[in-house]
């Protein structure tokens, strides 16, 4: 079999696996929806009242964009490498031509494929519910690249927790744990100046920030977005490089 037989295999056996998954469907599709229902549409943004959600609606698509593209990837490919190892698949995958690179490619395109579908739902939920307008230009044609790029980048860190966490609940706390401060500390729900000016380098470090700015750019302010494309590349390609080689072949 050829490689783009061996990952196409792999892949569909993987979208199989998340379809009977109503759990991994309920996260990945609903709980944003329901976040995007209670902040967007019920608490809302108050563009003068300052502090929290002070910016425009249109300020916070990167947000909603960000909780699928981050938490997503991160639990399903982490809990993915877990469930192998528990039931040993590992080892039986160690006996084909399947590569650790090839097993992480399939993943990843299966998540692009899932977080794309879900990242529109949200997008279109954000300006239905929402105060939110698109900027419409040349450059929305950009914002899938971001999805897809971003959503590499943590199926690479997802897989290096799955790899050192011991359990799938090791994995999903060590999600969380990870998730939870760069959802809010790179520039998606907490704007820069809020926060202390000694914190600044760690925003800049996050590499989802460099998602939020770049989608902000596209769909909100209209700006320079290259730029933080391409850094979200270079750190997408170093991610997935460490997370295949994290990969097991044997327990």
């Amino acid at each position: 079999m050829s490689r783009i037989g061996r990952i196409r295999t792999e892949a569909v056996a993987a979208a199989r696996s998340f379809t009977r998954r109503r759990t991994a469907v309920f996260f990945t599709f609903f709980f944003p929806v329901i976040l995007v229902v209670i902040f967007g549409a019920l608490v809302r943004t108050q563009p003068t009242g300052g502090g929290l959600f002070a910016e425009p609606a249109g300020y916070y698509i990167p947000g909603y964009l960000a909780v699928v593209v981050l938490f997503t990837p991160l639990s399903r490919v982490g809990s993915e490498i877990a469930r192998h190892r528990d039931g040993g698949r590992f080892e039986k995958l160690a006996t084909t031509p399947l590569s650790r690179a090839e097993w992480l490619l399939a993943h990843t395109l299966v998540n692009v494929a899932i977080i794309g579908a879900a990242s529109l739902l949200i997008l279109g939920l954000v300006l239905a519910v929402t105060d939110a307008t698109l900027v419409v230009s040349p450059a929305l044609a950009a914002l899938p690249a971001f999805v897809a790029v971003a959503v590499a980048l943590f199926c690479g860190l997802g897989a290096v927790l799955g790899a050192v966490a011991d359990s799938q609940d090791g994995v999903i706390a060590a999600s969380n744990t990870v998730a939870l401060p760069l959802l809010f500390l790179s520039e998606t729900f907490v704007t820069p100046a809020l926060l202390p000016a000694w914190f600044l380098p760690a925003v800049a470090a996050s590499p989802l920030t460099y998602f939020a700015r770049g989608t902000r750019a596209i769909t909100y302010e209209g700006g320079a977005w290259a730029g933080d494309l391409l850094v979200l590349t270079a750190l997408a390609a170093g991610f997935l490089a460490v997370g295949a080689y994290a990969v097991p072949r044997t327990e």
